[in-house]
């Protein structure tokens, strides 16, 4: 039987019918129940069959048995809105019985009154495709796994590198501590200055050394969520900024309550990093106020730090989070660039990212949304 002369069968427009006789993509018209009542060429290739042998068969017999139920879904739905097209992805069953994917698009015919005459169904073969995507798929995650295993091995050396420098730089502190003590007054200036700046440079490489560390701990550590009382955490900070410097007077208000969920140990970090840098660039105030607090936004908790110290000129925010970046100088509280990188990463690694707004001389606000934790 020719293709022609099947769909002559149907009554309507003679156009439609040679769209579908002259069609590379699969088409066929289905009555309302599911029925093969048309098939174009293509179909009949795409699935092993002659027409005769689809035609009045139920569209679910060369279904795969997985897809059958959304196959129904679809039916019901274009059945129930009219004028409604529909796009899904279904596989069927070859005569040989291997799986064909396709792209299937589904509309329902109406007459003019409405009522359901018959199906139109498009029908593309996608495997092709599929097997494209399953490649590049299956390569990005080969690519993945050997960046994954070399950042592994370049933080594995960076680590050793960092254990190894550690050593000559007590070593260096502690014989430039001797020979100062061994010279004694017999010291010029000139030496005592040399002496000091050495100690300085040492203990600036070794703090250098410290924040490496807890960034590849803010990069690599395992998070473990849990409610965490930020409140809390952040007494906490407080109190230890005031054991290193025991003759600030700042005036810090932590707003009690605050919970999240997240790692205690990083959100820790977030915190040493945030109320640090607010520590610092406050040094020099005459009134010096640091103020951590927050407010609930549908399931996350919207934090700040807020001190009115330094300030930065916005112009150069996008440099604030970049590792080694310093909007300040030493001489004004800069130091080895490494805290707010820190912090962000912290704040990525839960789902967050810090955002600043400043102004010179005017303080900064540093602030994050965290998933809330229980109430």
């Amino acid at each position: 039987m020719s293709p022609i002369a099947t769909l002559s069968r149907l009554p309507g427009d003679d156009a439609l019918r040679l769209v579908m006789a002259a069609s590379g993509i699969g088409m066929a018209i289905c009555d309302i129940e599911g029925h093969w009542k048309e098939v174009n060429p293509a179909l009949c290739t795409m699935l092993g069959y002659e027409a005769g042998a689809l035609l009045g068969r139920s569209a679910r017999e060369v279904t795969h048995p997985e897809d059958i139920e959304s196959s129904r879904d679809l039916i019901r739905r274009i059945t129930d809105e009219p004028g409604l097209l529909l796009e899904a992805r279904k596989r069927y069953l070859r005569r040989d019985g291997s799986v064909l994917w396709a792209q299937v698009n589904i509309a329902m015919l109406r007459g003019a009154g409405g009522e359901p005459i018959c199906i139109l169904v498009q029908i593309r073969d996608i495997g092709a495709q599929l097997a494209h995507e399953n490649e590049m798929q299956a390569s990005a995650v080969h690519r993945s796994a050997e960046l994954e295993a070399s950042n592994h091995q370049l933080q594995l050396f960076a680590d050793a590198v960092a254990h190894d420098l550690r050593a000559p730089l007590r070593s260096i502190l502690s014989f430039s501590e001797r020979l100062g003590q061994a010279l004694g007054e017999d010291i010029d200036a000139d030496a005592q200055d040399y002496l000091q700046r050495i100690s300085a440079s040492a203990r600036r490489m070794s703090e250098l050394l410290a924040a490496l560390g807890r960034l590849s701990r803010a990069t690599r550590a395992e998070l473990n969520p849990q409610p965490v009382d930020l409140s809390l955490l952040a007494d906490w900070v407080h109190a230890e900024l005031l054991d290193a410097e025991p003759g600030r007077e700042v005036s810090v208000d932590i707003q009690s309550g605050l919970t999240v969920q997240g790692d205690e140990r990083l959100l820790k970090v977030l915190l040493d990093e945030l109320l640090g840098n607010a520590w610092k660039f406050t040094r020099g105030c005459e009134a010096a106020r640091i103020e951590f607090g927050g407010e609930p936004r549908e399931g996350v908790l919207k934090l700040y730090v807020r001190d009115n110290g330094t300030g930065f000129d916005m112009r150069y925010v996008h440099k604030l989070f970049e590792p080694f970046q310093r909007l300040h100088s030493q001489d004004d509280g800069g130091g080895h660039g490494l805290g707010l990188t820190i912090a962000q990463r912290v704040a990525m690694r839960h789902g967050g990212r810090l955002q600043a707004e400043s102004r010179p001389g005017h303080g900064t606000t540093l602030s994050i949304e965290l998933p809330a934790g229980p109430s």
